[in-house]
């Protein structure tokens, strides 16, 4: 599939890192379409872009037609735990990713999806952390389901975009110093979707992409050269 020109759906576009892993995709020479699945309108508009709106995720079936015909999914849809109770981030978390892939996985049996997981996500399924825990069955069963390929990316810090929206303050106070502190576990944009897409084209033998994974692939495959 070396060269293939890709069309992706993004989830999660109208968040955070949603927003910045789809400006960078929009970037990315390989990618030609890309549909974005929003429950609310993004003011975004771009040649290579479209948008769905779909207002449950947990049912797909109106909408079967449009989300046909893709060769890539970046799950960036989710939501912080920050005083959630166990049951509504379980269902938000693992309910509801497992019920979009599962449509997708029917409707595009071929397709690799892409699954924003998180730092310090417990594959046991059995720690004390709720969200780790809940993360780490979501990855799991992930890996159940009819893809070409699953894959579930776990960033550190990532670098904001100055196109960005949607970044929180403590995310821009962070920026001025972690990048530097901490730089073997911070990323940019530009790194994951690199990392990403040239993972789409030629996998990758590990299923679970840490920081580390991602820095090499991208730095292997060079990088966008996109100034966002």
């Amino acid at each position: 599939m070396k060269n293939k020109r890709m069309k992706i759906i993004i989830t999660g576009a109208t968040g955070m890192i949603g927003e910045g892993v789809l400006l960078t995709t929009l970037c990315h020479p390989d990618i030609t379409e890309v549909l974005m699945v929003n429950r609310r309108t993004s003011p975004l508009r771009h040649p290579k872009l479209s948008e769905l709106i779909v207002k449950d995720f947990t049912d797909l079936d109106a909408h079967s037609g449009q989300l046909t015909g893709y060769d890539g999914c970046f799950y960036c849809a989710g939501i912080s735990s920050f005083g959630m109770n166990e049951e509504k981030y379980n269902h938000i978390t693992y309910y509801t990713t497992m019920m979009f892939a599962k449509a997708l996985a029917y409707l595009n049996p071929d397709m690799v999806f892409f699954y924003l997981s998180g730092v310090y996500a417990d594959s046991s399924e059995n720690g004390k952390i709720m969200w780790a825990r809940i993360k780490g069955k979501t990855e799991n069963a992930l890996n159940t389901l009819r893809f070409r390929a699953v894959y579930s990316f776990r960033p550190g810090f990532i670098i904001p975009l100055k196109a960005q929206d949607n970044v929180r303050l403590i995310y821009k106070g962070l920026n001025l110093i972690y990048p530097f502190i901490f730089p073997n576990q911070t990323l940019t944009y530009d790194d994951i979707v690199t990392a990403l897409n040239r993972i789409l084209a030629l996998g990758y033998k590990e299923k679970i992409l840490e920081i580390k994974d991602l820095k090499l692939i991208a730095k292997q495959h060079g990088s966008t050269k996109q100034k966002l």
